[in-house]
């Protein structure tokens, strides 16, 4: 058993312990209602040992008849965000009164009495340390009884647990600060320890994943990028985009190739099985969301899911006012952006922990899951703000929850925690110079075609919409419904439309262009990044052709002050990174002048030098500024924690890993690095592991 539940109270007094709970609450539910019918004129309860009564066979009803509705109605649960599940337990609520008292309580009486209960619940619950885990247990246990048999070893499984976005220096400064009480106390305990590590450049989630799950991220610029021999913009929110991107990457021999699952992440690195994971949620064979029926089998799992993101949805709305009216710098965050929050912070978390749970108990021999929440959260409110250190609290709870059941695995298991990349705090490009990264492109352009710079579709909506995908996939009549009615929500390319409809459009417009109808001019931002290309002339742009299309353009980019510097490849030089006040040739390292990216890292010049290899790199590859002494970066979107570049602590994520693994022989640089790194580490426990053909050879 791992070291981390060495302090963990024997099992006779944590089963004890989970009884006492569950009658308290049981208790606090009847209070609940006892005091709920002496309000609502509708509910006739006359006694608290009646409310008890309700209570209990409200609880037999949910146990018998709730699971035949999940069964049946799985995607309309959860595509309900709950609603579905409040009205069934109105219904129960309302059939329970009336077997136990004989009364005709009415339906708007029983919806008030669900509801009052249900938060009520969610928040005893919560305190009392009650959260439904041990009934989703056993719901699983009954349901895998033979696959546990097959899965029964000593060799320790391994679950991946990623935080997105989390860079290495906010993660220590949240142990200190008690934001991660469970990773503090594995650290104490010395059944962990940090491992830092740098990633690529893109230092984004499309290209880390791709390079931390299949070990190869090649040829992957941004999160967006325009190929210009295809006239195709690609996109790593997009569910026929990633799924190209796998089938680039992928040799078969992925970190989860034999026998794991993928739950919630972008690419599925090679997993037999997986859930809400974007590359291949169109693949019926790999792609189920009948993995999430267990945790829906709970009556109030769903509706409790529901509160808690009402609840998150409060609190957004609390932490943006206080912003403003603090005068900190800030963006614009409302719309459907508090919807959209809860949907990743509380929905994508509760959905990823469940399904972690049951590969527990099933035993799978090893399981990798993104939780989006911090990522999302510190890119609109900071990295380091309240709000997002608040998430990465509750994230810190969901790896207690699984720490919990490990002892019901018929396998030891090793918790790592993880990052993909970090985030670098700064205010936008736009707020400090009051125009945009194309707009500054436009004005020193020369050309006839214009400049097309199609909005970012946030990351968050090409989540949604592969989530709908696959709940649309599945083949209950809650299945097909759920297809009919996300059809006009959901792209042709599985990317959620919501806000970020007219984004799509121009993608598309962009992508089905003819050759002669393509824009002079293509800018996409990713992070502090920024990627010019220029579709009409075929191949990649020299600095001298460049020049002489668009005298000046070049020049004025890097002269900019809000911008550290701008690559290009030149015809005399090779490629060369130019700055404000000096330049720096990637081929034999000289510097003219001030060195560009002095600021940006020991590395930055391999990594420039790398990016310039990719066929798909643009003819203009563009950094916002980096401002050591402030230790933050000029992104070109609307973030206030932005990554996708260079510089700061975006390239620096980290792994918590078990202290019994070795120490790596050197600094772990790139995502494919730590890919193979991790095969390692399963190896030396004893878990088989597919070779890579480079690792053969």
């Amino acid at each position: 058993m791992p070291a981390a539940l060495t302090n963990q109270p024997p099992a006779r007094r944590r089963l004890f312990g989970f009884v006492v709970r569950v009658i308290a609450l049981g208790l606090i539910q009847a209070l609940t209602l006892w005091g709920a019918a002496a309000i609502i004129p509708e509910i006739d309860v006359p006694s608290f040992v009646a409310a008890l009564d309700v209570v209990i066979v409200l609880a037999i009803f949910g146990s018998l008849i709730w699971p035949l509705i999940t069964r049946l109605l799985l995607p309309l649960t959860v595509v309900t965000f709950g609603l579905l599940s409040l009205i069934a337990t109105t219904a129960m609520v309302w059939l329970s009164l009336s077997v136990v008292d004989q009364s005709q309580p009415t339906v708007l009486g029983s919806f008030f009495v669900a509801l009052l209960m249900t938060v009520v619940s969610t928040i005893a619950g919560t305190l009392l340390d009650v959260d439904g885990d041990a009934y989703h247990l056993r719901v699983v246990r009954r349901r895998m009884r033979k696959a546990r048999g097959a899965n029964e070893t000593d060799v320790p499984g391994v679950i991946f647990f990623e935080i997105d976005g989390l860079g290495e220096q906010v993660l220590r400064e949240a142990v200190a600060a008690g934001y991660a009480p469970t990773i503090a106390r594995w650290l104490a305990d010395g059944s962990h320890r940090i491992v830092g590590w740098e990633c690529d450049l893109s230092s984004q989630t499309g290209a880390s994943q791709a390079g931390l799950l299949l070990g190869s991220n090649e040829n992957m610029p941004a999160f967006r990028w325009y190929e210009k021999e295809r006239g195709v913009l690609m996109v790593s929110s997009s569910v026929a985009d990633t799924a190209e991107m796998e089938r680039r990457a992928s040799t078969g021999s992925g970190l989860l190739a034999v026998g794991g699952t993928s739950r919630g992440n972008l690419l599925s690195g090679d997993a037999p099985r997986a859930s809400a994971t974007l590359s291949v949620v169109r693949d019926k064979q790999r792609s189920h969301s009948s993995e999430f029926f267990a945790f829906f089998s709970d009556p109030s799992g769903m509706t409790r899911t529901l509160v808690l993101s009402v609840h998150d949805m409060m609190l957004e709305k609390l932490a943006y006012w206080r912003q403003i009216r603090s005068g900190q710098e800030h963006v614009h965050r409302g719309g459907v952006y508090p919807l959209l929050r809860a949907a990743m912070t509380v929905v994508m978390r509760e959905l990823n922990t469940a399904t972690l749970l049951a590969d527990i108990v099933e035993g799978v021999p090893v399981a990798y899951s993104t939780y989006v929440g911090y990522d999302e959260v510190a890119h609109h409110s900071g990295i380091r703000a309240p709000d997002a250190l608040t998430v990465l609290r509750r994230l810190d709870r969901q790896l207690l929850r699984l720490e919990r059941a490990l002892p019901q695995a018929p396998r030891p298991y090793e918790i790592v925690v993880l990052s993909d990349h970090g985030q670098s705090q700064g205010r936008p490009f736009r707020q400090r110079c009051g125009i945009t990264l194309d707009e500054v492109v436009e004005q020193a352009c020369t050309g006839d075609g214009g400049v097309s710079a199609p909005p970012a579709v946030a990351e968050s909506w090409g989540e949604i919409g592969g989530w709908l995908t696959e709940l649309g996939n599945d083949d209950s009549a809650g299945g097909r419904m759920v297809a009919r009615a996300t059809r006009s929500f959901v792209g042709d390319d599985g990317v959620a439309l919501g806000s970020g409809r007219e984004a799509q459009e121009q993608h598309q417009a962009i992508t089905n262009a003819a050759e002669d109808e393509r824009p002079e001019v293509i800018v996409l931002a990713s992070g502090c990044l920024g990627l010019i290309s220029f579709p009409r002339t075929p191949g990649r742009l020299t600095l001298e052709e460049i020049e002489r299309q668009h005298p000046g353009l070049v020049a004025s980019l890097a002269a900019h002050p809000d911008i550290g510097w701008v690559m290009v490849r030149s015809e005399a030089e090779g490629a060369v990174v130019l700055g404000a006040e000096g330049s720096y040739r990637l081929s034999n390292d000289s510097v003219n002048g001030v060195n560009p990216i002095a600021d940006f890292g020991a590395n930055a010049a391999d990594h420039l030098r790398r990016h310039d290899s990719f066929s798909h790199c643009p003819d203009l590859l563009v950094s916002g500024a980096y401002l050591p002494a402030e230790d933050e970066i000029v992104p070109f979107e609307d973030f206030m924690g932005s990554h996708g570049g260079l510089g700061g602590a975006q390239m620096h994520p980290f792994a918590v890993v078990p202290s019994s693994w070795s120490e790596s022989a050197e600094p772990i640089v790139g995502a494919a690095t730590m890919h193979r790194q991790l095969k390692s580490w399963m190896a030396e426990g004893g878990l088989p592991i597919v070779e890579t053909p480079a690792a053969l050879n």
